[in-house]
């Protein structure tokens, strides 16, 4: 996550949507006052600025924007230009699982992806119910239930969904890619029909709003 005063925006980062990617991109023109709340090489300088501070919710590359309330005043964060990356859900999934599978942290979805075949992860009700409990507005929403994006910005359209993204900055963004898993380019050959449909479930507020299909 970026929390740009001086540039006028914030940038929620959801997982295993090519947020590491624009946070790099991004932090390449940071400004000295700008919060970076992650793990790339910028953000991990200035760590030692949010040693303190304290925000609603947990502050983590991932966070929403109801966690960050309270790094700055209700005031600016109301009026930032918020905006996150989507994906198609069902790409997503695979990426995320094979993502899981090269950790080794200690977590429940990483022992699920550890010891289950894709199909068992996705259908599994621990894994829907994750996803279908954070939909991307979920990121984008504040504690009163506001939600507040100016641009989803779909990965597959990126040229286009950026074009608002871009104007408000005033430079152009170049993503490069990064965390790339090991994983088939087509994600629909690891898909059962069970499997796919229990992510159209799952993460069917996502895939009606984006235009999503498998």
């Amino acid at each position: 996550m970026i929390l740009s005063p001086g540039r006028g925006y914030v940038f929620v980062h959801i997982p295993k949507t090519g947020g590491t990617a624009m946070a790099l991109a991004l932090e390449g023109r940071a400004m000295r006052d700008d919060i970076l709340i992650g793990d790339t090489p910028k953000a991990r300088r200035r760590r030692g600025r949010l040693e303190g501070v304290r925000a609603r919710g947990r502050l983590w590359k991932h966070s929403t924007l109801a966690d960050v309330e309270g790094l700055v005043p209700d005031a600016v964060l109301d009026g930032l230009f918020s905006f996150t990356l989507v994906r198609n859900p069902w790409d997503r999934m695979v990426s995320y699982y094979h993502w899981l599978r090269g950790q080794g942290f200690d977590h429940p979805a990483v022992r699920r992806a550890s010891a289950m075949t894709f199909d068992g992860f996705v259908t599994h009700p621990e894994t829907r119910a994750a996803f279908a409990a954070m939909p991307a507005a979920a990121y984008m929403r504040r504690s009163d239930g506001r939600e507040q994006c100016a641009a989803y910005v779909r990965i597959e359209h990126l040229a286009e969904d950026m074009a608002p993204v871009e104007a408000h900055l005033g430079f152009p963004v170049a993503l490069e890619r990064v965390n790339a898993s090991a994983r088939s380019a087509d994600y629909r050959g690891y898909y059962s029909n069970a499997a796919a449909e229990a992510v159209a479930t799952a993460c069917a507020e996502d895939i009606t709003r984006f235009g999503y299909t498998f």
